[in-house]
């Protein structure tokens, strides 16, 4: 009783400001260092105040899933595609129509049914120890099952949805079976039970525990800007290779938004939408968050370019969400924890 008491005060305290036409809320799975600076620039661009609560992804869907019509939420952020599908099978959204961002916005990156849009663009690529394994040894994400990368290879979790959503793109473009057959050799080649985030399977590379890690471009990046010299000269021992160059390319995923279903600013939640897809945003999410923009025209930052231009896979990335339960089941039975 306690509980639902006081989830209604706090959907009672957030929902007051919402029905100010001057406003727009937001719910967000991304840290608001990440994306804050972006909204007070859309505040003083517009007048529009953005009224920010964060959490994690899975949690902020229950959450809009509790609170119903009551939700004062407007708009849903989140760092991965396939939560997004999640939360349109959920009824959670609506779709919107826009001009704006459908032109800025690749169509392999937005929803079909244009229930959620992505700003940002990551890419997953091969990451490998520069004194332990030469590139040319390197192909595709398939190869990695191989059994001469037996004890080599480091992976967080089959719980992280950002893997989850790789094998779905696997699922989507090589079937079931064979993702079942990937999964169940790159299982045998861990070098260790999979733990900790991307930087740590970077960090264990490093450290000589694996010869090959997976993790998301911007984690890497954030070990070689970032203030923690232990995380930089980790990251300075690791070299980047993207795989699948001569096929469907390298693995790709947004952070993106979606307007929720009973969005009581609509309007300005597909403003700030918009705005956040204009060419200064874009600039700014490459710079400062060293993502690359989804916007064409937009350059990604220097480091980004340093390592030069790669293929994408340009699966429209709906796919990653259609193929998650099935994702997870293929990892539960080759046994990735």
């Amino acid at each position: 009783m306690f509980k639902q008491i006081a989830l209604s005060l706090l959907v009672a305290s957030i929902a007051a400001p919402a029905l100010a036409d001057s406003e727009v809320n937001v719910y967000s799975a991304r840290k608001e260092q990440l994306i804050k600076p972006l909204f007070d620039k859309f505040t003083a661009a517009t007048g529009i105040k953005v009224n920010l609560v964060t959490g994690k992804d899975d949690a902020l869907l229950e959450r809009l899933k509790l609170e119903g019509e009551n939700t004062p939420a407007d708009l849903l952020m989140t760092a991965d595609a396939g939560r997004l599908y999640r939360a349109v099978q959920m009824e959670l959204t609506q779709p919107v129509e826009s001009a704006t961002l459908k032109k800025d916005i690749p169509e392999n990156l937005r929803d079909p049914a244009n229930q959620w849009f992505g700003l940002t663009s990551r890419a997953r690529p091969i990451f490998y120890v520069k004194d332990k394994v030469k590139p040319e040894e390197l192909s595709t994400y398939e190869d990695l099952a191989d059994s001469k990368w037996k004890g080599r290879i480091c992976v967080r979790s089959s719980d992280n949805i950002y893997n989850q959503s790789m094998l779905g793109s696997m699922i989507a473009v090589n079937g079931a079976e064979k993702a079942q057959a990937w999964a169940n050799g790159l299982v045998k080649n861990f070098a260790r039970p999979p733990e900790g985030g991307d930087r740590d399977q970077i960090k264990a590379a490093a450290a000589g525990q694996c010869d090959i890690a997976i993790s998301n471009t911007y984690y890497y990046v954030q070990m070689l800007t970032g203030e923690e010299a232990e995380d930089k000269a980790a990251a300075e021992k690791m070299a980047i290779f993207w795989p699948n160059q001569s096929d469907r390319g390298t693995h790709i995923n947004i952070s993106g938004a979606a307007v929720t279903k009973t969005a009581k600013n609509k309007d300005n939640a597909i403003k700030l939408m918009e705005f956040l897809v204009n060419d200064e945003s874009q600039k700014w999410y490459a710079e400062a968050n060293q993502e690359y923009p989804v916007k064409a025209g937009i350059a990604p930052s220097a480091m980004l370019k340093g390592w030069g231009e790669f293929k994408a896979d340009s699966l429209n990335l709906s796919e990653l969400g259609k193929h998650n339960a099935e994702a997870v089941k293929i990892m539960d039975k080759a046994g990735w924890k």
